[in-house]
């Protein structure tokens, strides 16, 4: 067995032990059906790992005992996979691209508008059954309790550095500089979209 074939095996040895750490993980997010901010990795991170052991198997048993016909295939589906990875990264970077901040006069933090994303992103996120998931998780998160502990005046809020989840309501909405806590924790509540 040659070196080429050696390393082969190696590689895909250890692919093929990281394959089980994946399909164990699936499994496990598989189990918690009741988050659905994970209810979209359920199922595909399982066939990622499942995926991810055959073709390493396949890689192992054809450069181990030099299977002409597994090495092929392992090839092939190998070049497809990469291609692949390259579509998804190629969508991830077009859709995401235009995040629709502008600077707004006065705030440390950008203010977004959803007409200035990206219409693929906008039209998944407009449509009301993918809304409702969304809402959903992002009412899960502590970023509404965190949101009106953290700032306690109006000017804490408007000079600090937040994320786009956290930040709305500036100058173009309407905001007054007078706020107090229960104003915060009303802002927190619109900012999370808890009904």
């Amino acid at each position: 067995m040659g070196v080429s074939n050696n390393i082969t095996a190696v590689l895909n040895f250890i692919a093929l032990l990281c394959s089980i750490p994946i399909i164990a993980s699936g499994i496990w997010l598989a189990s918690k059906p009741d988050n659905e901010c994970i209810h979209l990795f359920r199922w595909p991170v399982v066939l990622l790992g499942v995926l991810v052991l055959l073709v390493s198997l396949c890689g192992f048993i054809g450069a181990y005992w030099y299977k002409e016909t597994l090495l092929a295939f392992y090839l092939c589906v190998m070049a497809i996979l990469i291609v692949l990875l390259l579509v998804v990264l190629v969508f991830a970077f077009v859709v995401t691209r235009p995040d629709g901040s502008y600077y707004v006069p006065g705030r440390a933090y950008k203010e977004y508008r959803l007409d200035k994303f990206s219409s693929w992103l906008r039209d998944h996120v407009v449509d009301s059954k993918n809304w409702n998931k969304i809402r959903a998780c992002l009412a899960d998160t502590d970023t509404c309790s965190k949101l009106s502990q953290q700032y306690v005046t109006a000017d804490q809020f408007f000079s600090a550095h937040i994320s786009p989840l956290q930040g709305t309501r500036t100058a173009s909405c309407g905001a007054t500089t007078r706020v107090n806590s229960a104003t915060i924790a009303a802002l927190a509540k619109l900012v999370c979209w808890e009904t």
